[in-house]
């Protein structure tokens, strides 16, 4: 089986960090953007060799700024040409202030069963700072109307290192996300992304140096303990989930599941070798008579052998040793001998993991176990 991700690259305004493909243009466009999605559905449901579908992700962008018709004419569409197998995990992400009743009795229509929520902070002053439109109290009246509409299986996502926040600020959001009852936690350090507005603000030196890296790993040190202490399983490096609910659809990008990446800006990958980027251009997209404007790269086993080490690390499960062939099994391990004499990696039931120190430097773990041509 497969999954399926749609995008919804719509959003009323764009947050300073945000280098996703978006665009604000108006409501006519999202009618033919639904339009659109359906052609290339078509054209495309035999990419993943099977319309048996075990998860289905819209993401965005802001997919919660969908009128509720444009919405129920793009599942209607989806149940046109694929079968989400019973029990299939369907999220939306949603903006907390578009969470309205009106909103939650249109999703009723819809098999939609998980809702990721971009709450960011609980903090007013940092939310007007990123550009959110949000504020705490709507995150927390969000998460309920969640609830008494029926759908509990409810993730936040958090951001830590954000300029100005302290510590303590940094404890209360935790704190008040697992407050809510949420089943899904993700968190990610604030990363300056090139072309976005704060990679030219004034807080971007803020955000480098050593003072700022010691106040983000202690940041995360909390997160890893307050999670674990209220019953959250730590699966992967940004994601912590209560036992049952981990996100089925971001994990098999870890596990390498072959997915149908649909709209302007989606990525695609074939289960094989074949990945595919439609080109970020709503417009172009729309227009488009035959296949969408797109791009493909075709993956060599040096390319195969990365994106396994790649993904497989940032779980808590770590690499499968016995997954890979023998000659990469041994070069793997001879690369990863000197952190494991660091304590930062570990082989526990024949995969290759992260240590709980090794985590702080995963991305130079990461690296210097990847296969790098020179030529």
């Amino acid at each position: 089986m497969a999954g399926i991700y749609i995008h919804i690259p719509f959003c009323k305004s764009r947050c300073i960090y945000c280098d996703f493909y978006s665009t604000t243009l108006s409501r006519d466009y999202m009618v033919l953007y639904a339009q659109a999605l359906e052609r290339e559905m078509c054209l495309r449901k035999l990419y993943i060799e099977c319309t048996r579908v075990h998860s289905l992700y819209i993401g965005g962008g802001t997919p919660s700024l969908l009128p509720t018709e444009v919405l129920t004419n793009i599942f209607a569409a989806i149940g046109r040409h694929f079968s989400l197998v019973p029990g299939a995990e369907v999220t939306i992400e949603a903006n907390p202030d578009d969470v309205t009743p009106d909103w939650l009795k249109g999703l009723s229509h819809t098999p939609v069963n998980r809702i990721s929520m971009g709450a960011q902070t609980f903090n007013d002053s940092l939310l007007k700072l990123l550009g959110r439109r949000h504020n705490a109290q709507q995150i927390a009246d969000a998460v309920q109307a969640c609830k008494e509409a029926g759908i509990t299986n409810i993730s936040l996502d958090l951001i830590y290192g954000l300029p100005g926040q302290t510590f303590e600020d940094w404890q209360h959001d935790v704190q008040l996300a697992l407050s809510l009852g949420i089943k899904h936690l993700s968190a990610y350090a604030l990363s300056i992304e090139p072309g976005t507005p704060l990679d030219t603000s004034p807080y971007k030196r803020e955000l480098e140096g050593a003072q700022y890296e010691e106040l983000s790993r202690r940041m995360y040190n909390y997160l890893m303990s307050t999670t674990k202490q209220a019953g959250f399983l730590h699966y992967e490096i940004s994601n912590f989930a209560l036992p049952g609910f981990h996100s089925r659809h971001n994990s098999s990008y870890w596990q390498g599941i072959p997915y149908l990446g649909l709209g302007a800006g989606a990525h695609s990958y074939d289960g094989h070798r074949e990945r595919r980027a439609n080109l970020p251009d709503i417009k172009a997209y729309i227009n488009a008579t035959e296949d969408v404007p797109h791009e493909t790269e075709e993956l060599s086993d040096e390319d195969l052998y990365n994106e396994f080490i790649m993904t497989r690390l940032r779980t808590s499960k770590g690499i499968p040793l016995n997954e890979l062939p023998e000659e990469d099994c041994q070069y793997c391990l001879s690369l990863a001998k000197p952190h494991m004499r660091n304590k930062l990696l570990c082989v526990q039931d024949d995969h290759l993991c992260l240590t709980k120190e090794g985590i702080f430097t995963s991305n130079d773990i990461i690296s210097d176990l990847l296969k790098v041509d020179f030529n």
